[in-house]
């Protein structure tokens, strides 16, 4: 992938993000780790595309941007989670801070691919919780005329995720006449609105990531912790 950014661009108006007014004073330090997830496989995919120019963004606000290839994934319970691939979307998931999902709209709806990506993933396993806290970023690419039915779908599924969905979102309409043959996107409004869309992402990654825990902790998750603990106390009494 060339990571340079389009020469398109307005340099004067690609701000660097001010770090020192969002970040908490205990945050970590580190790149804001960022995970994508398209879903499509065809050859010429315009969700990997877009994904791809979202990771070039994320690179220049200063992110470590990690894309997920798909291919291979089976799906949901027909393998152990121990699968190759399953494992290595876990990890990634994991490992993020933040997320972009970029879906085709097919049907009027997400695609299964991208779908089988997020059911893979549990909103806990142990005292991990993969997705909780996180900021998620949704965006979509139709054939034909501009619709919002995939990135509203987006929406409710990271909300069940219990992701920070950012409110900013991205619809780019017939996508096939919106990319170079090299797979670059064209200067458009709609590369604008990608530009809007990830300075945002970053934005709210550094003002979450270092208060997620507080951010997340809930009254109904202390009572069910103290109520367990309690019952622990009970039985070694015993």
């Amino acid at each position: 992938m060339n990571d340079d950014l389009p020469t398109h661009l307005v340099r004067d108006a690609l701000q660097p993000i001010d770090t020192a007014r969002l970040a908490d004073p205990d945050d970590p330090g580190h790149p804001p780790r960022i995970l994508l997830l398209y879903g499509s496989l065809r050859t010429r995919s315009y969700s990997r595309l877009v994904a791809e120019e979202c990771a070039r963004l994320l690179e220049h606000f200063g992110c470590e941007p990690r894309l997920f290839d798909p291919s291979g994934l089976p799906s949901v319970d027909t393998v152990e989670p121990s699968h190759p691939k399953v494992a290595e979307l876990r990890e990634l998931a994991i490992w993020s801070e933040g997320m972009v999902w970029v879906s085709p709209e097919r049907h009027g709806a997400m695609t299964g691919l991208l779908k089988t990506q997020v059911d893979w993933l549990p909103l806990s396993d142990g005292a991990v919780r993969p997705t909780q806290g996180k900021t998620l970023a949704v965006l979509e690419v139709s054939g034909g005329s501009q619709s919002f039915n995939a990135v509203n779908q987006m929406r409710v599924l990271g909300r069940w995720m219990r992701m920070v969905v950012i409110p900013n979102q991205s619809s780019v309409p017939k996508a096939f006449a919106e990319f170079d043959e090299a797979g670059r996107m064209l200067p458009s409004s709609r590369y604008e609105r990608i530009v809007d869309v990830m300075e945002e992402l970053v934005k709210f990654t550094w003002l979450v990531r270092g208060r997620s825990d507080y951010l997340v902790d809930r009254y109904s998750e202390r009572v069910e912790s103290a109520e367990a603990l309690s019952a622990r106390v009970n039985q070694r009494a015993l």
